[in-house]
């Protein structure tokens, strides 16, 4: 039976899950979508056709809306630090509080100094300085993103620290180990094209939906509509193979420097060569054993290895008191890799459409890439369970616990607060993705700029930045 103190943690951790859930969407749109901005105003500039500005000006609206709601996401987890995570911010704070102050200094004024000038200035200044700023804010989200999972990844692969022997604090001794530690590379290449990806399936959809909507009314849809869907279907041809490569290379690294988080992936007990690949099953952690397991002979040594010999962690190599919650990574992480498939399998689709020339004309794909607008994001966030519910019950993997991290909060507190944070986030995040919708509801015009919407500048919340989400000390049940 579980008592208050630990209800209390359980609830700290949920609610800190609940809201890094929600944020890390926005930071991941916004960077996807940032990049898409860059690249239109980039091909109108050097083709001078009029449909790249038309996009431009269309997805630009969008932007405002889900950069400030990144914003306003973001800005609750750093209380959260203090108020829940108090011990964990003053034990390993000298080295993930100076990340984060790099990507204050680098990505926040990068991205606070030309926003505005992307936002304001298209009539205002040069076409090349304004496109510099577009780039300037696009770069400044990859920046924040870099800082971010260099802290994060260093959470889960910590090297070139020192431990205070009087005050456990984790002290800096070698910043470029710190930062470039062993799991950082496989992160930030396998978010960087999750974001990319999550918001080519998003484009494509809008793009899908505008077509079938055309088709129903007995019309051709109109040439920006078909140029976005096109972008999007190439980027979701190219980037899903990527993607499918990078998380095999995170992966081996992970088998590396974290087997206990792929045992429990994978639902495996027993370390044994020439391991089969669990396709299904419902680990239990109390009887020490996957039931109902459907195998395929040969296949987790194969994938896990990349060799039929090779043998596979099982969770029983590890005291009880160090193995993450298996039930829980077990299924997200199917339920990534499944989405993962699916999103290139519609990529390579598009493809033979494409060569077909039926891209634009076949309406049963196009209702597929509308069911297929929130899988990127779906995958993300299955994606982020699989890592950080993975790494428990650490905060600094092998280092510091999560039960040693918490604030010395009550459970009363901690429960008004959980109920409220729902309350409030389903509030305003939903009214944000209700004028988001109805945004991306109309079509794409030609001629953009003289379109009746309101201009992006006028929805826009605020002028920081989303950054993405932050080290996260315990989410999971």
């Amino acid at each position: 039976m579980q008592t208050a103190p630990d209800l209390a943690l359980l609830l700290a951790r949920f609610q800190f899950a609940f809201t890094v859930g929600v944020h890390i969407v926005f930071p991941a749109f916004s960077i996807g979508l940032a990049a898409y901005l860059a690249v239109l105003e980039g091909l109108w500039l050097k083709t001078g056709r009029q449909v790249f500005l038309d996009l431009y000006r269309y997805w630009i609206k969008a932007f405002s809306i889900v950069f400030s709601m990144g914003v306003v996401s973001g800005l609750v987890m750093s209380y959260e630090f203090g108020t829940n995570w108090s011990v964990f911010s003053k034990k390993a704070g000298p080295i993930t509080g100076v990340l984060l102050s790099y990507e204050v200094m680098t990505a926040f004024f990068l991205e606070a100094g030309f926003l505005g000038v992307m936002l304001f200035g298209m009539n205002k200044v040069g076409r090349g300085l304004h496109f510099a700023a577009t780039c300037c804010v696009s770069v400044g989200t990859l920046i924040s993103m870099t800082w971010i999972l260099a802290s994060n990844s260093w959470m889960q692969t910590p090297r070139g620290y020192t431990i205070d022997p009087a005050t456990g604090r984790f002290l800096p001794d070698d910043w470029l180990a710190i930062i470039f530690n062993p799991s950082f590379p496989f992160r930030l290449v396998h978010m960087g094209l999750a974001a990319f990806l999550s918001v080519a399936f998003v484009v494509g959809a809008t793009g899908a939906w505008h077509m079938l909507k055309a088709r129903r009314a007995g019309a051709m849809a109109r040439e920006p509509v078909r140029v976005m869907f096109s972008m999007a279907m190439w980027m979701a041809t190219i980037v899903a193979p990527l993607q499918i490569l990078a998380g095999d290379a995170h992966g081996l690294n992970t088998l590396k420097y974290q087997p206990v988080k792929i045992a429990a992936m994978e639902g495996d007990w027993e370390t044994e060569g020439r391991a089969p690949e669990l396709l299904f099953g419902i680990p239990d952690m109390k009887t020490e054993r996957t039931d109902y397991a459907v195998k395929i002979p040969l296949l987790g040594s194969l994938i896990l290895t990349h060799s039929l010999d090779g043998k596979v962690p099982g969770m029983k190599d590890f005291p009880r008191d160090q193995r993450p919650p298996s039930p829980i990574i077990f299924f997200s992480f199917r339920i990534m890799v499944a989405l993962g498939m699916l999103m290139a399998l519609v990529g390579f689709w598009s493809l033979w459409l494409r060569r077909s020339s039926a891209l634009f004309t076949s309406p049963f794909f196009h209702r597929v890439a509308v069911c297929m607008a929130p899988a990127g994001f779906i995958a993300l966030l299955c994606g982020w369970v699989t890592t950080e519910v993975g790494r428990q019950p650490w905060t600094v993997y092998g280092l510091l616990r999560t039960s040693e991290s918490v604030s010395p909060i009550v459970l009363s507190s901690m429960a008004v607060t959980m109920t409220a944070f729902v309350v409030v986030y389903v509030i305003v995040f939903g009214s944000g993705l209700v004028i988001l919708l109805r945004l991306l509801g109309r079509a794409p015009e030609e001629g953009e700029h003289n379109a009746s919407p309101a201009h992006a500048a006028d929805v826009l919340a605020t002028h920081t930045h989303p950054g993405i989400a932050g080290p996260i000390p315990g989410e999971g049940a």
